[in-house]
């Protein structure tokens, strides 16, 4: 169930995260969704750095520096993706 809920909480985190940077972004929706995945590790590991990793009721800090790394992850990670793809043709 863990892995389940890492992938819906990265969703759902990568899809916020696209919301919120302006423009467009170009990558799919798998990636976004392992860009959000990836935010999620990264906002707790903050959290337990910072000490706010379990409190008491709804633990708005970490979910916030979830978001925040999300939004990070989800604007380099397609700035390498547009890159990337950028550099190959496309066929007809």
């Amino acid at each position: 169930m863990g892995w389940l809920w890492a992938i819906i909480v990265g969703f759902v985190l990568g899809l916020i995260a696209k919301a919120i940077l302006p423009g467009k972004q170009h990558s799919p929706l798998w990636l976004t969704t392992i860009f959000g995945i990836i935010g999620a590790i990264i906002g707790n590991a903050l959290a337990r750095a910072f000490g706010i990793d379990e409190t008491a009721g709804i633990d708005w800090g970490r979910h916030i520096l979830q978001l925040g790394a999300a939004i990070v992850i989800v604007f380099l990670g397609d700035m390498a993706y547009v890159s990337l793809k950028g550099g190959k043709r496309e066929r007809a």
